[in-house]
Order: C-alpha cells, then structure tokens, then sequence
C-alpha cells in the first residue's frame, strides 16, 4: 500500500476557507475507502480563531465533528506535508516565495482549486469574510467537489 498522503490547507486568516477545506476533508477522508491512505491533515494562516460563520456552515451541512485551532504557517511545513493548498493567487505566490527558500522540499505547493474538475480551468476560493451567508456556501461548494476531486484522483478509491 502507498505512503498516506498529508495535505494543507492555507488561507490569509485561517478562520474561513482554509478552514472549511479542511473540515471538509478530514470528513470525506473518514470515508471506508480511504482508511489508512490519509495521513495528516492541517490548515494553517496568520492564526485567529475560526469564523463562526465557517462553523455554522460545516455544522448546517451534517460536519458535527470537527475541532479547530488557528495557527501560522511554518517553512517546516514544505517537509511535513504532501501537498499544500492555498484558496487564492495572493495565498500560493506568498507560499511560493517561502518555498524558494526551501528548495529540495517535498510538499506540492498549489491551488486548491486546481481540482475544480474543470479542465484548464483553477478555481480560486474567495474570502467570504465580508459577506453574507451565501459567501460561506459557495466555499462549502467549492471545497466539497475540491475535496472529492482530488480524493478520487489522487488517493483512489
């Protein structure tokens, strides 16, 4: 059997998107058919505590069972994760630039939203901070197919 696959999820404040991506997938990763094939997951920003909002979002849409605890990024984290998603442009060329610094390490480094299952075509999560309601279930939307699409694709079912 292959190497569990470890993913981050990064976001500005991580208290919304990377958030929601990654209650979203440690859900989906629960699944019988990834048992043992995921490894760590994580999400991580400039560290403040979730949106309530994010919550509430998981919680309406049957995610019960998720704990979170903001952090900050960390360069270490280009060596511990397989992969490290950021929600939008700003996200991955702030990440980009970090791992310049770093490079032999083994982390993927790139859009969440290039899983959007959509050929050619990457997807950017945005902030739904300074919206309404309909903010947070666009990136519900957006990080449910993400997740799904790269689940299928990457660690198979």
């Amino acid at each position: 059997m292959p190497e569990p696959v470890s993913v981050l999820f990064v976001c500005l404040g991580n208290i919304c998107r990377s958030t929601m991506a990654e209650g979203i997938f440690r859900h989906l990763a629960q699944q019988p058919q990834y048992k043992g094939r995921i490894g760590n997951i994580d999400s991580c920003g400039t560290g403040d505590p979730p949106d309530s909002r994010t919550m509430e979002t998981l919680e309406a849409n049957g995610i019960t069972d998720y704990d979170h605890e903001a952090r900050r990024f960390r360069t270490t984290d280009f060596e511990k994760f397989d992969y490290i998603f950021a929600m939008d442009r700003s996200n991955l060329s702030d990440l980009q630039r970090q791992q310049r610094g770093n490079p032999d390490t083994k982390a993927k480094v790139m859009l969440f939203g290039e899983w959007s299952g959509r050929e050619g075509k990457a997807e950017v999560v945005n902030d739904p901070y300074y919206g309404g309601k309909d903010g947070f279930d666009k990136a519900f939307e957006q990080c449910s197919r993400f997740s799904r699409n790269f689940l299928k694709e990457v660690v198979g079912e």
